[in-house]
């Protein structure tokens, strides 16, 4: 009914908070409604006497119940619930018509998914500049890719590209590729959150074996040792 009715409605509301939250709020009584169709039945409670009541001086009797009272409140209650409808709701069924096409509610989400293109497209490219040596050009693109790794694709990405120039024997790096490398891992693993921790750092944890640097002849350092602090 929503993708049927309220596409248009929706499309109006989009610059007002305060409409958005009356839809919202709408939406949501409809679907409790549908969940619980039935008004909870209030219980009478019966309060326990407390401790010690029965040592107490002046208890005041026991009213006498009278019959013919007790006996009518029954009948009504009888009689109210043989004229009662049945318990069970009838369910209704209707046609919804199959509304607009889905390219125009995909139209809405297009804008996201051109965003999140270019995000991974500016992660490639610095990688590759870095790669390259091209360090004047990464150096531009660097704080868009740390903006980026809020991302999970992004941090996905990372991790694929990195994973590509391993394979490339391109492992071994100098001073400032080293240093923009860490910072990018450091990054990434900074911004991974617990569901991550068997995808995004455990695809990582090869690459910090793999990536080093040479600090003087025979003396070599790899990156695990500037990104081992992250939990």
């Amino acid at each position: 009914q929503l993708v049927a009715y309220e596409v248009k409605r929706m499309k109006a509301e989009e610059g007002n908070k305060q409409k958005i939250l009356r839809h919202i709020k709408e939406l949501a009584e409809k679907l409790y409604k549908n969940e619980n169709p039935y008004p909870a039945v209030a219980m009478h409670k019966v309060q326990k006497p407390t401790e010690g009541c029965h040592l107490r001086l002046h208890q005041r009797p026991f009213p006498r119940l009278d019959e013919g009272t007790v006996q009518w409140i029954i009948d009504q209650a009888t009689a109210k619930l043989q004229t009662a409808p049945p318990a069970v709701r009838a369910e209704k069924k209707c046609m919804v018509p199959s509304g607009p096409p889905i390219a125009a509610i995909l139209e809405r989400n297009g804008n996201a998914l051109a965003n999140s293109a270019r995000r991974l497209e500016v992660v490639r490219n610095c990688i590759s500049y870095v790669f390259e040596n091209k360090m004047l050009e990464a150096k531009k693109l660097f704080p868009a890719v740390l903006r980026a790794m809020k991302g999970r694709a992004a941090r996905q990405c990372l991790t694929q590209e990195l994973h590509l120039h391993v394979q490339q024997n391109r492992a071994v790096l100098d001073h400032q590729q080293f240093d923009f490398v860490i910072r990018m891992m450091n990054c990434c693993l900074q911004d991974c959150t617990a569901m991550d921790e068997h995808g995004i750092a455990a695809a990582l944890l090869p690459l910090v074996t793999a990536f080093c640097r040479k600090l003087s002849p025979g003396i070599t350092q790899f990156a695990y040792s500037c990104v081992q602090e992250h939990v």
